[in-house]
């Protein structure tokens, strides 16, 4: 018994490391991708882009990152999350160096389309490890900690890369991002021991196939709710500065406060989303109620996104904005702990790549509706109503699929 208790005390303490580990991976991926945007004017007079050209560089990466999340989550359920994350940061650190040895549209497309293949490893091998090192009362909370840091990667992005683009060349901006994937991949592999049971003690219940997988509404119930909120997020951090630009006049100079403002906001609330859920269970409440519950929340909050093409002040619009990425994502923290109330270990990563795959597909959806909108109204109102009310439509949805399932 004494050695039971001490294992589990290590584990315990053990448990947040893993949770670094996937703060800081997660922080890079989103470094990473996001390189291309911010040198993307530069890229655009050097190498001579047109908007067609830059627009399928975007593309192929979109494809590729549905691509790679049905792949990657299929991978990791085979091999373990462990070996999946250090495979796809290898292969995405590799990716990313490689923008820096190119120079034509066709090899920054094939770059880009690399970088979004491995990329998608990250979050069906985060919350899949998630659900191998965490209790189940705590797993919201981790997957907040650990996906606030998109947020970190998309604040410190425009902070470093223009420094070291203007230091170095453009070239070194790529090259120097990869180079970080690969310093956490050699501390991963000193500090990642391969996974214990959860404290909780469920163990595992043998392998998992698609057929299995797809059978469940459970499954759709998830992968519908990534399909009409993931677009949410792809639309604020791809037309979020334009709107300001657009509507208040904020040059590229003025960008940096609003965007910071909003990343922390977002930051906020991915960790209270988590630890709201978690305060539910420790007093009483089921996991997956108190998940559903939070979710709620969020899409109540995430209503008032709809004002925001009327707002009368940029800091107001700021506000708004911050609150519906807030909400998104504590909203996605616990749409995520869903998947390890619902689905066995073995299963978490392919349900995960599957919900991701069409939430990617869904971001390609958005971004066309939104630029015939534009081109034709040149009004944000209709993109920030849809954004507004995806997440209540996406809370019905999963309610009637999932409902108050316990785990199959």
């Amino acid at each position: 018994m004494t050695s039971a208790l001490s294992t589990d005390v290590s584990v315990s303490r053990y448990r947040w490391v893993i949770c670094a580990l996937l703060f800081f991976a997660t922080t890079i991926n989103y470094i990473d991708r996001q390189v291309l945007g911010i040198l993307a004017p530069t890229l655009q007079v050097e190498i001579g882009w047109s908007e067609l050209e830059y627009s399928s560089i975007v593309t192929a990466f979109q494809a590729a990152y549905a691509i790679g999340l049905v792949v990657f989550g299929w991978l990791i359920d085979k091999v373990g999350s462990r070996v999946g994350l250090l495979v796809a940061v290898f292969a995405w650190s590799c990716a990313s160096m490689a923008h820096g040895f190119v120079s034509a549209t066709a090899g920054f497309a094939l770059a880009r389309f690399a970088l979004g293949l491995s990329e998608a490893g990250n979050f069906p091998a985060s919350v899949k490890s998630v659900a191998e090192w965490f209790p189940k009362r705590e797993r919201a909370f981790a997957i907040g900690i650990f996906n606030s840091g998109s947020n970190i990667g998309a604040i410190l992005t425009p902070l470093f890369v223009p420094w070291i683009a203007i230091t170095w060349g453009w070239r070194a901006a790529f090259i120097v991002t990869g180079v970080v994937g690969v310093v956490w991949l050699c501390a991963a592999v000193v500090f990642w021991r391969p996974a214990q049971r959860a404290l909780d003690g469920d163990e595992p219940s043998g392998k998992v196939s698609w057929r299995d997988v797809a059978s469940h509404r459970a499954t759709w119930g998830f992968a519908i709710a990534k399909f009409l909120t993931d677009p949410i997020w792809w639309f604020y951090l791809y037309w979020a500065p334009k709107y300001l630009g657009t509507q208040f006049g904020v040059q590229l100079s003025g960008l940096a406060a609003p965007l910071v403002v909003i990343y922390l906001m977002a930051d906020v609330g991915s960790v209270a989303g988590g630890y709201a859920s978690a305060r539910l269970v420790k007093r009483g409440a089921d996991e997956l109620a108190a998940r559903q519950r939070v979710m709620l929340w969020c899409a109540c909050i995430a209503l008032l996104v709809g004002f925001a093409a009327v707002a009368p002040t940029l800091w107001f619009a700021v506000l708004l904005l911050g609150l519906a990425t807030a909400a998104h994502q504590a909203w996605s923290a616990n749409l995520f702990a869903t998947v390890s109330d619902v689905f066995p270990k073995e299963s978490v990563a392919s349900v995960i790549g599957l919900g991701g795959m069409l939430g990617a597909v869904g971001g390609m959806v958005i971004a066309t509706v939104t630029g015939l909108v534009l081109q034709y109204s040149g009004s944000y109102v209709v993109p920030f109503v849809i954004c507004s009310l995806s997440y209540l439509v996406a809370w019905f949805v999963f309610r009637t699929f999932v409902g108050s399932r316990k785990e199959i």
